[in-house]
């Protein structure tokens, strides 16, 4: 359904079910899959934020099906030729929420009011942000991650974490993991591995690289969770025991 005022521009690709409502805008850039919803003054594909961006280049913002864009939120294009901007399945980007150029988010992801992703942030299924949260070009962040309001993410959050203030990541995100159904051997592993990086003596990458390889992980997500800090150039999000070199030690334990 097209409402009135709506703006969609030739080139534009809607699939089916889409609702575009009054005053959103869906320029030709964009591609969207099935039932997505754009609110009143949403913009979708719209050129990004980048001083050096040629207006010229074919670059897109790719929508997954079901995924709801509240009012005012934006969702830039990509600055590469033939590539996008990608928003996954189901996700809901609430109201003056924005996914910089060159986002990459998972499905089922969930942006509260206000968040703030800068460009070639990648954001795994089923992670909240919470409201005002900011979060720095080139940040990946792990699936299931649970990110408090107002936030500040200049590092890497590994997955299934709860992460609070200037990168403190807090525990494990326990509840969400619960919903998502995950075995109770599977939550075991994931707060062994927990432990032994974040509460661990040494560098961070090193202690996952030694507990991946140990053999003593084998569930796929205590995999997934351990492997995530062998890659990234940002450096992760640590816990307040490890940040503060104690301070706060009881914090991270206490979540788990």
């Amino acid at each position: 359904m097209i409402h009135p005022s709506a703006i969609i521009e030739p080139g534009a690709q809607l699939g089916a079910d889409c609702e575009i409502m009054a005053g959103a805008i869906v320029t030709r850039h964009a591609v969207l899959g099935d039932r997505v919803v754009v609110h009143p003054y949403a913009v979708v594909g719209g050129d990004p934020q980048f001083l050096k961006f040629d207006r010229r280049t074919p670059t897109f913002a790719q929508i997954g099906e079901g995924t709801v864009i509240r009012e005012h939120a934006t969702v830039n294009r990509s600055i590469y030729e033939g590539k996008a901007t990608v928003i996954g399945a189901r996700c809901f980007l609430m109201t003056n929420s924005h996914a910089g150029h060159d986002c990459v988010m998972g499905d089922d992801v969930v942006l509260a009011n206000n968040v703030m992703l800068a460009g070639h942030v990648e954001v795994g299924a089923f992670t909240f942000l919470g409201g005002g949260a900011a979060v720095h070009q080139f940040v990946r962040i792990g699936e299931s991650v649970m990110l408090s309001g107002l936030a500040r993410i200049s590092r890497d959050l590994a997955p299934f974490t709860l992460v609070a203030e200037r990168d403190e990541v807090s525990g494990l995100n326990l509840v969400g993991l619960k919903r998502r159904g995950f075995a109770r051997e599977t939550l075991r592993e994931l707060k062994q591995a927990f432990r032994q990086v974040y509460l661990g003596s040494g560098n961070i990458r090193t202690l996952a690289a030694e507990a991946l390889g140990s053999g003593a992980f084998t569930t796929a997500e205590a995999g997934r969770f351990l492997a995530f800090f062998a890659e990234g150039k940002r450096g992760f999000a640590r816990s307040p025991k490890k940040a503060f070199g104690g301070a706060a030690a009881g914090s991270a334990e206490d979540s788990l």
